[in-house]
């Protein structure tokens, strides 16, 4: 039997601060499910924010809603009640993966005068060309999740997204101890995000010394196209079929491909028995860990993210520089610009199912979204309602 390979360590001082930060968000994000938490649909606004204070709008363009529920469900309401919390209105807006939209909402917002501009680029070069934009109109940007490779953004706020691929590679390494020589394909995002370049480097972390040792096999590796779950259910189907409809574990990017992966292997008989991988705790992804198609997900406390957004925009927004230095303490690489990017970069957690009810508890979907139909009985047992 092989022993549980470490996680490679963290910068101590750095990895207390942001737990720090993220229990508190938690508490506070627990605290306030009934008006920003409870559910993944659109939330009620706080009457006490919702018309916001009077300081200016602060712009956000998110990304697209294809591939990922968290965007709307979870970000813009989140990131409109912090904005609002902290004075200001809030207009976020949707790009629906279309650089040109994307390009179009950044171009309105600036004529509109918006005092920050917040971004979430759909690739690198938008979310570059939008950044420099802005600020030639002298309005400070923000890369929230995604940073922008050789863009101009003074701050960039995220999770730490090695950390959340080392969580990735570290599930499927404990998952396949027992199994010697199992063969892992592994399902990355689009190569054009610069997020699914870190996830895999995390996951390159705790894996390729597993890979190199032979303890575990690497089947393939591969990148998918504008994190597609189509594409990538295709890609995974062709792969499976080319390595003779064996595989003993699947890393998948985040939850959608884990779905589209799941399919397949229900195709073929497989799913229970295939460790999966995924991320974002969304709503079908709690669900597949809960039946044991998926093996875990990674949460990311959105809410946490979305205030220290606010609190950065806030801080730029009234020129205070030293404020916005004082909350982005971390640092995140840029070798595209050859740059150092101020950061918040907040720590992710692995999610088994016996950890599903911590996301629940929390507030960031309801029990009545997870526990609905086959799941009622799995979710008495585990203390879920």
């Amino acid at each position: 039997m092989r022993t549980k390979t470490p996680l490679p360590p963290r910068n101590s001082r750095r990895t207390r601060r942001r737990r720090a930060y993220t229990l508190c968000a938690l508490a506070m994000s627990g605290l306030m499910a009934l008006t920003a938490c409870g559910s993944n649909t659109a939330r009620d606004e706080d009457p006490d924010t919702a018309a916001g204070g009077g300081s200016g709008t602060v712009g956000v363009i998110l990304p697209e809603t294809a591939t990922s529920a968290r965007w709307e469900s979870f970000d813009k309401p989140m990131l409109e009640q912090a904005l609002r919390a902290e004075g200001f209105d809030a207009d976020v807006q949707n790009a629906q993966g279309d650089v040109q939209k994307f390009s179009a909402l950044a171009d309105g917002m600036i004529a509109q005068g918006v005092k920050v501009l917040v971004i979430a680029a759909i690739n690198s070069e938008v979310g570059s060309t939008v950044a420099a934009k802005a600020q030639r109109a002298g309005i400070p940007t923000i890369d929230y999740d995604r940073l922008s490779l050789g863009g101009s953004s003074d701050y960039y706020v995220s999770f730490d997204n090695v950390r959340v691929g080392e969580l990735q590679g570290q599930a499927m390494a404990d998952a396949l101890k027992d199994k010697p020589g199992a063969e892992v394909i592994e399902i990355e995002g689009a190569p054009t995000d610069n997020n699914a370049t870190l996830f895999h480097q995390g996951q390159t972390n705790v894996l390729q010394p597993l890979y190199d040792s032979g303890a575990l096999k690497l089947v393939h590796s591969q990148p998918i196209d504008g994190w597609d779950n189509q594409k990538g259910g295709t890609v995974f189907e062709q792969l499976l079929t080319g390595n003779g409809g064996k595989v003993d574990g699947v890393v998948a990017a985040n939850d959608g491909l884990a779905g589209a992966v799941i399919t397949v292997l229900k195709k073929n008989g497989l799913n229970g028995q295939v460790p999966v991988t995924g991320q974002d705790a969304t709503v079908e992804g709690l669900k597949a860990v809960l039946r044991g198609d998926q093996y875990m997900t990674v949460f990311k406390p959105i809410q946490a993210e979305a205030e220290a957004a606010a609190k950065l925009a806030a801080a730029l927004a009234k020129g205070d520089t030293a404020a916005a230095d004082a909350l982005a303490q971390d640092v995140s690489q840029d070798p595209k610009g050859d740059r150092e990017v101020k950061s918040v970069l907040l720590e992710p957690q692995t999610i088994l199912k016996d950890q599903v009810k911590t996301v629940i508890d929390t507030g960031y979907v309801s029990a009545a979204d997870v526990c609905s139909g086959d799941l009622s009985a799995t979710c008495a047992e585990l203390g879920i309602g």
